[in-house]
């Protein structure tokens, strides 16, 4: 081989090696060839065709030439890649820098909004208490409004309804209460929880969607379940239950009647939703009723329910414990024609009795087994009302020689019976819905309202005992007791160590009832007091009566207003306190004046 093939041959060699060898920025240099490196290769080519065939030196000068291209492409798409992910990266930083900004600003914004709540001192925007928009307020200013709005509410009348019967009856004799303050408060607190994102998210959450605060309340169940039973008790086509009494030497059975009973839950729920609206100023809430069937009577059950052995009275002296007496009752006829009798169609049945009397009577040993009177109590009444001094004499004659063992409670309805025209009763004035009506017994509660005073500066304790509706004038606030037969019951029990006597008297325009027995070896002086709290003003009524002559006017009923009051029992001993007693807190309705007239 020649010189020139040698260094030809020499130089393709330096040439493969030195592209193996540089890199990829001396590739993309290499990309420019010289002139000059162009002519070596071609007289490099020249001589090494002389050498070999044609075909060859192709493959070869193809060898040598494809490895530069592909080098190339490879080299351009790194740089694209390398161009791609600088700008991807240069986006990320910017977005990342805004992000930042953004949440600065958020952050400053939230912060200045807050402070701008935080030191407000009223009620953000979107609150309600009970639906009334309480929104921009102070606490002082929404409790106003609320307040504003509950006063009117409980100067407003609930009619209850069945058909035509119908009973008013105001809030405030449920000693129905608001929790004013506590709504507030927690309107107030919307958006001040001390958290800045989460208050001011509360804020305008409010704002756009409202939050309404549910008013809470509370009310009397024993003064709505009063309401409850005397509406009842007054309502027409009610339940008539069978019963019975014992009028002198008689059993009188009463047949029941098919009727409604009032379904006191479902009263109760519709009352609450009524008072729960204190928007609704004047709701007329339908009574909900069930028809309902009388129990069936069985002569065999009553028989042995009546009757009793004669038993003397008598007492020890030491134990000191007085012993009363007790008639023998017994049917004056068979059960079979006790049965018969029952079976007819009459509504009210009549069987004879036989009362056998004991030797000795508890009256009998009057003296000496109750020594000592305990207490009394007086009140007077008209004579004038002949038909309401008939039932204060009948129902001062049924309590009158009562004896109480120590422990034994005494029922003033079980006591005094039934109240009807067969047992003696006669029609006088008494409270019925809300206005006054006539009605059979009218008069009894001053004799239950007598004895309670008698009872209580006995210091006798309390079982039941409730108020009247409407104030009386015949004893002080809250030291009246109403009763009603199948409604208010009045009894207490004797608390003391020995038996006590009840002794009822008569006289003239006077009931005085008494209490006796002997003194225990401490005995505290007794103080009742009636406290006026609150006087409710009263209301009148005008309605046209068109059978009145032209242009005159005549008052229906006098009415009269409302009271909120309690009374304490005060025990002394050697004029020093020792106790002092919450007898009951009590409410009376206004009695409304009604004027009719004929314009």
């Amino acid at each position: 081989m020649s010189k020139n093939k040698i260094e030809n041959k020499n130089s393709t060699k330096a040439i493969e090696e030195n592209e193996n060898s540089k890199s990829d920025n001396e590739i993309i240099c290499e990309n420019k060839v010289s002139s000059e490196e162009k002519d070596v290769n071609e007289e490099s080519k020249t001589e090494i065709l002389q050498s070999k065939d044609e075909n060859s030196l192709i493959q070869e000068i193809n060898n040598n030439v494809t490895p530069v291209q592909e080098n190339s492409t490879i080299e351009e798409e790194q740089n694209n890649q390398e161009v791609d992910f600088t700008k991807k990266h240069t986006k990320i930083w910017i977005m990342g820098i805004m992000m930042v900004i953004l949440l600065i600003l958020i952050m400053f914004f939230s912060t200045i909004f807050a402070i701008i709540n935080i030191n407000s001192e009223k009620i953000i925007s979107g609150v309600s208490v009970n639906k009334i928009d309480v929104s921009g307020l102070t606490k002082a200013q929404a409790t106003s409004k609320i307040k504003e709005k509950i006063e009117e509410k409980l100067n407003c009348e609930l009619k209850l309804f069945k058909g035509d019967y119908k009973v008013n009856f105001n809030p405030q004799e449920i000693d129905v209460d608001y929790k004013v303050e506590n709504a507030i408060e927690t309107a107030y607190s919307i958006g001040r929880k001390g958290k800045v994102l989460k208050d001011n998210f509360e804020i305008i959450n409010t704002y756009f969607s409202k939050e309404n605060i549910e008013l809470e309340y509370s009310y009397s169940e024993d003064k709505l379940s009063q309401i409850i039973s005397v509406t009842l008790e007054s309502m027409p086509k009610k339940l008539q239950e069978s019963g019975y009494y014992i009028e002198d030497n008689n059993l009188i059975i009463s047949k029941g009647n098919e009727g409604y009973i009032i379904n006191n839950d479902e009263l109760k729920k519709r009352i609450a939703k009524s008072i729960k609206n204190i928007e609704n100023k004047n709701t007329y809430i339908e009574i909900p009723t069930d028809l309902e069937q009388p129990k069936a009577l069985d002569i065999n059950k009553i028989h042995d329910e009546i009757y009793k052995e004669p038993k003397n009275a008598y007492y020890t002296k030491e134990p000191f414990i007085v012993y009363p007496h007790s008639d023998g009752i017994d049917f004056n006829i068979s059960l079979e024609e006790a049965q018969n009798v029952l079976a007819s169609q009459d509504n009210q049945i009549i069987i004879p009795l036989k009362v056998i009397q004991p030797q000795i009577t508890t009256n009998q040993i009057g003296t000496e087994a109750f020594p000592d009177l305990l207490a009394t109590y007086s009140t007077t009444f008209s004579t004038r009302n002949s038909n309401r001094t008939t039932n204060i004499k009948l129902a001062s004659n049924k309590i009158n020689g009562v004896v109480l063992l120590p422990g034994e409670e005494f029922s003033y309805n079980k006591v005094v019976g039934k109240r009807t025209a067969a047992a003696g009763y006669k029609t006088a004035a008494v409270y019925v819905g809300g206005k006054v009506e006539n009605g059979i017994g009218g008069g009894i509660c001053q004799v239950s309202s007598t004895l309670y005073n008698s009872a209580l500066r006995a210091n006798l304790q309390i079982i039941k005992r409730s108020n009247h509706r409407f104030a009386t004038g015949y004893v002080p606030l809250s030291t009246d007791a109403t009763v009603s037969w199948g409604g208010p019951e009045f009894i207490f029990k004797n608390s003391r160590k020995y038996p006590i006597k009840i002794v009822s008297i008569i006289n003239g325009g006077r009931i005085t009832v008494q209490i006796f027995g002997c003194k225990e070896d401490v005995e505290y002086d007794v103080e009742i007091k009636s406290e006026t709290l609150q006087k409710i003003h009263g209301k009148t009524t005008y309605r046209i009566n068109e059978t009145l002559p032209k242009g005159t006017t005549k008052k229906v009923q006098s009415g009269h207003g409302g009271y909120k009051s309690r009374a304490y029992r005060i025990l002394k001993l050697n004029g020093q306190v020792i106790s002092k007693e919450l007898l009951s807190n009590d409410t009376y309705a206004q009695l409304e004046t009604i004027i009719e007239h004929n314009p």
